[in-house]
């Protein structure tokens, strides 16, 4: 039970998390505005804006630089680990989605019916370079806030 309290105290934890909630809501919301049209599939998908993968990992970083220093080693593992997810989001993931597009052209295209797809490629993996700035952005905001 103190494991369950020592949990729900962290402050960094509750930060990164509330950051990750936050982008996935402006998701949906965004998507209401300019799609018209409310999709709650949002709140659990990955790629769009903002980048809820750069929110969590920033504020992550950002909550450890506050409480522990910015000179620290735990800074210093938090920051590195955030730009390997950004990176990550910006271009493997980003990648990834463009080939899966490209895939399920080439499917489309053959209607060959020996080829068959139950289900088709994912496209929307990653983010934009602006998504991820924006979430980053965002996890930084949310951390300051929380952990001034």
């Amino acid at each position: 039970m103190r494991q369950f309290t020592e949990i729900m105290d962290n402050r960094i934890l509750f930060a990164a998390l509330l950051s990750w909630l936050v982008a996935q809501v402006l998701k949906v919301v965004l998507t209401l505005v300019n799609e018209h049209r409310l999709d709650f599939h949002k709140l659990i998908s990955s790629g769009g804006m903002p980048s809820s993968h750069s929110a969590i990992s920033t504020s992550l970083a950002i909550g450890v630089g506050q409480l522990y220093g910015y000179d620290s080693a735990l800074f210093a593992i938090a920051a590195v680990l955030s730009f390997i997810v950004m990176y990550d989001a910006a271009n493997v993931r980003l990648e990834a989605g463009k080939q899966a597009a490209l895939l399920n052209r080439i499917i489309d295209v053959m209607q060959d019916p020996n080829v068959t797809m139950e289900v088709r490629l994912k496209e929307l993996l990653g983010h934009t370079p602006l998504q991820v700035a924006a979430g980053a952005v965002l996890g930084i905001v949310v951390a300051l806030i929380l952990i001034p």
